[in-house]
């Protein structure tokens, strides 16, 4: 029998409290699990600084993982014997399924920007790479990490088993709302999965849902949207994020100007020369990242210490509504009477803008052509999502953004002199 057909003795499962069970009966997913880099999952936040927000918000990249995993074995099973499902792929679903993630790095989205790095890349090298996750790949053929990183990089031929990890309606999202809903304690990333899940079709290029199930999508549509709106652009969330990303900036503007850490920065030297080898990224996980920021709270840089003490303590930002388009004055003028006030506008008066785009459908020639959601009518005709539901209909295409501008209070509430102090007071209405 080929290593890719071989089945455990006895099925292993997970308890888990998004799925109740997650089930694992081929030997090549267990031996994945099982891997270093897999299980440096397990210190990885899913929800990066959102635990300052939602003290719940504890769960891991690990568990997540394991969740788009189950529910991608589970549409394996719904579309067996269905037209256009080709079985050979199964194995090849499901350890995408499992690895979509592997590459996501401790704080991952801020580390991203401040480093100009992409979890996705990391992704693929960890699968491609002299790795225990590629040692397991190899063992099906030596194309199978490639397959596997081909279906993540979304330029794999079969666009359906694209599709069942990344679309507008995936394992992925699916389990990251229902996950970080339960995991939150907010009720509105809850939808009907179970349902949702009867009512997907394979089909030539992608997963399409019977017309039946309409409502349903309607639900995770709108879960979706209020997600994105009330727990990962939350504010105070932000705040977190933003003192985040200027501790990383500090410090390494720091090393650049050749600063002498009490602690040496060896973890993050070659984030810092933007020369990331894989070694060095698969040692980096939450852990590592605030036992630094312990070390930093000590150091005699002022920026960095303050910084790292906020991160921790969370003594976070203070924020107004802020329109680029109109403020930027007020922005300028604030730069201005920061700076007079001994306060580094550069660390501590900025800037935050999220966006996103609930639902669209394809627009050809953008730098991101989204895939829409399509129906199946019982005549088996395609109808595309928003031309059938007014509810989807009424937020498609709609780009929402929000703009915050972040400030430390308890600094402006030290300034001495006391006409600066009122001066910045009268524009940020504190």
């Amino acid at each position: 029998m080929s290593y890719m057909q071989q089945q455990l003795d006895e099925e292993k499962v997970f308890k888990d409290p998004v799925h109740r069970y997650i089930h694992v009966r081929d030997r090549i997913i267990w031996d994945l699990i099982g891997t270093k880099e897999f299980q440096r999952l397990r210190r990885v936040r899913q929800l990066g600084t959102t635990f300052l927000t939602f003290h719940g918000a504890e769960h891991s990249r690990f568990s997540h993982s394991l969740g788009v995993y189950e529910i991608v074995r589970r549409i394996v099973e719904i579309f067996q014997n269905r037209p256009h499902w080709d079985d050979e792929e199964r194995i090849l679903c499901l350890t995408a399924a499992l690895l979509h993630d592997v590459g996501h790095g401790p704080y991952s989205h801020s580390f991203e920007k401040v480093f100009r790095l992409d979890h996705e890349e990391f992704t693929r090298a960890i699968i491609l790479g002299d790795t225990e996750v590629n040692e397991v790949l190899k063992r099906v053929d030596d194309d199978f990490p490639q397959k596997v990183s081909e279906v993540i990089a979304k330029t794999y031929a079969n666009k359906l088993v694209v599709s069942m990890i990344s679309s507008q309606i995936d394992a992925d999202r699916m389990d990251y709302l229902l996950r970080d809903a339960y995991f939150t304690g907010v009720s509105y990333g809850q939808f009907d999965i179970e349902r949702i899940l009867r009512v997907m079709r394979p089909q030539e290029d992608q997963v399409v849902i019977k017309q039946s199930g309409m409502h349903a999508v309607e639900d995770y549509i709108m879960s979706r949207y209020q997600m994105y709106w009330q727990v990962y652009f939350h504010p105070v969330t932000r705040s977190a994020e933003v003192i985040l990303s200027k501790i990383l900036h500090r410090a390494k503007s720091l090393f650049e100007e050749g600063y002498t850490f009490k602690l040496e920065p060896v973890h993050f030297i070659s984030l810092f020369k933007e020369k990331v080898e894989l070694d060095d990224y698969i040692k980096l996980d939450e852990g590592i990242i605030q036992y630094y920021f312990q070390a930093w709270q000590e150091e005699d840089d002022p920026i960095l210490s303050d910084l790292c003490e906020r991160f921790l303590n969370r003594r976070l930002f203070k924020y107004m509504e802020f329109n680029p388009n109109v403020q930027m004055e007020d922005w300028h003028q604030l730069y201005t009477y920061f700076i007079k006030a001994g306060i580094d506008p550069d660390y501590y008066l900025i800037v935050d803008s999220s966006s996103d785009l609930p639902y669209d459908f394809y627009r050809p020639g953008e730098e991101e052509e989204r895939l829409p959601i399509h129906l199946l009518t019982k005549k088996g005709e395609y109808r595309e999502l928003s031309r059938e539901s007014t509810v989807v209909e009424a937020i498609s295409g709609k780009k929402r953004t929000d703009h915050k501008l972040y400030y430390p209070a308890d600094l402006i509430e030290q300034i001495d002199d006391q006409d600066l102090k009122r001066k910045i007071s009268e524009i940020l209405d504190i």
